[in-house]
């Protein structure tokens, strides 16, 4: 389902959303009339007007549909919902405070004030009552859309997964359509009902709202037929298009005219996103080095009291599209330690290596192991960031000799600057193996923002005390 999917469950999201809004400016009147605080109101004073309530209606509606509050991929994980919502009521009501400014001025500033410390956990309560109930109470019936599968293989399973975790807003997959020797069968849970030629009287017979087709590209003599018979009838038609072998990161649809064309490829971060990464980058890096000197200068002293060598240990890497850099870390090996990569090299069952950190390493220094424990040895790359080589956040940056033995999917994960921490190191950290598949940098590149970045930089945090996985 794309991100406009008006299904039921998204409606009554909306209305609810709005509803709570315009009950948080009503409290947020009420305590300025009762709470003795601020300038007396006066006489003439009888609450905001409703040209007040419709500005506000009209600002969180476009502001929730461009910030993608009910697009129904934010909002499927609580924890992912309640960062879109908080950031589209912050920008909402800025943009209410510029139009209040222009217009309604002599509304109580103290009670603007309330109005956002009531609308903030007004709308993310309202949100996680409306999820309790439809996952309790099985109101998934009341917004039901009966979903019809066309095409039984690889795409039409995923999608199949993709619908069912979202069972509870609605969504039900009735089963599949496909060839006459997959009938019968399950295919990701569901059944194979019948051939492309029963669609019509299945959809009747089953009360269909949408068909979703999932036919390979081979079919189109197939699909135009199909298409040719479903237009007659009372139901939604969408299609997935066999692409995603050939995608890079992102599938985009586009119109140019009246002539629709599918973006295989185009930037991960286009040049307001990484102007947006690169000041936080600056920011971040700039301010962490100011603090942290002291710390860095005991630590480099520690180092070389501890063990012979350099203060710090620097290695080619990967960087973004592939470009090759200098990474600066504190050395917490001994100054042969890459003579003997083979201690934690292994090889997986096709024969492609990979490097194995969750065991222990007689290369490691006394003191290195405590700045292991500790992500110290990494404080050095804040040079990388301020110099524009890596980010604060990012995919983890790989050694050449493991990128090239990357397949092309794997790639995909260059197209993003390497990090300090990222999505992998703060879901897995070393507790499992460096394997030939990024799957988490991945996932990184594919729903990259900067929310997403806020809150890695606050997993870290936590995963940093925790020491897990930290070899």
């Amino acid at each position: 389902m794309n991100r406009e999917t008006p299904n039921k469950y998204v409606l009554i999201l909306y209305a609810a959303d709005m509803l709570g809004t315009a009950l948080s400016l009503s409290l947020a009147a009420w305590l300025r009339e009762t709470l003795p605080y601020g300038q007396p109101l006066g006489a003439r004073w009888h609450g905001p007007s409703l040209g007040v309530y419709l500005m506000v209606i009209v600002i969180w509606t476009v502001i929730f549909r461009l910030l993608f509050a009910y697009d129904v991929n934010r909002i499927l994980r609580l924890v992912s919902e309640a960062q879109t919502v908080l950031g589209a009521v912050v920008m909402s009501i800025l943009v209410l405070a510029g139009a209040l400014y222009l217009s309604y001025r002599d509304l109580p500033r103290l009670l603007f004030v309330y109005f956002f410390l009531i609308e903030m956990p007004m709308i993310v309560t309202g949100r996680i009552a409306l999820r309790v109930a439809f996952k309790l109470q099985g109101a998934e019936r009341v917004t039901e859309q009966r979903i019809l599968l066309v095409g039984a293989g690889d795409v039409g399973e995923r999608m199949a997964k993709l619908l069912a975790d979202r069972a509870w807003m609605g969504l039900q997959v009735v089963g599949f359509l496909d060839d006459a020797h997959k009938i019968g069968q399950l295919v990701g849970g569901f059944p194979v009902l019948g051939g492309l030629d029963e669609a019509p009287g299945l959809i009747e017979r089953r009360g269909i709202h949408e068909v979703i087709i999932t036919l390979p590209l081979h079919a189109h003599k197939q699909l135009e037929k199909l298409v040719s018979v479903l237009n007659e009838m009372p139901v939604n038609i969408r299609m997935v298009p066999d692409l995603f072998p050939l995608a890079y990161l992102r599938l985009g649809i586009r119109v140019l005219g009246d002539m629709p064309f599918v973006t295989l490829k185009e930037p991960v971060l286009d040049g307001f996103t990484m102007l947006a990464k690169r000041a936080l980058d600056l920011a971040v890096g700039t301010c962490a080095l100011l603090l942290l000197w002291p710390v860095m200068l005991i630590i480099a002293v520690w180092i070389k009291l501890d063990s012979p060598g350099p203060v710090l240990f620097k290695q080619q890497r990967v960087g973004l599209h592939g470009r090759l850099f200098s990474i600066c870390k504190f050395r917490t090996m001994r100054v042969d330690a890459e003579k003997n990569m083979e201690a934690i090299m292994e090889q997986t069952g096709d024969g492609r290596l990979y490097l194995r950190k969750d065991r222990p390493d007689a290369r490691i220094t006394r003191l290195g192991r405590h700045l292991r424990r500790w992500s110290l040895d990494e404080l050095p790359q804040l040079f990388n960031v301020v110099k524009g080589e890596m980010s604060v956040v990012g995919p983890r940056p790989e050694m050449p000799f493991l990128v090239a033995e990357y397949e092309p999917v794997q790639r995909r994960r260059l197209s993003v600057p390497p990090g300090m921490t990222g999505w992998w190191q703060v879901t897995t950290r070393a507790d499992e193996p460096l394997a030939l598949h990024a799957e988490a940098d991945l996932y990184y590149a594919r729903n990259y923002s900067l929310l997403l970045d806020l809150r890695i930089l606050g997993l870290t945090i936590g995963a940093v005390i925790k020491g897990r996985g930290a070899y």
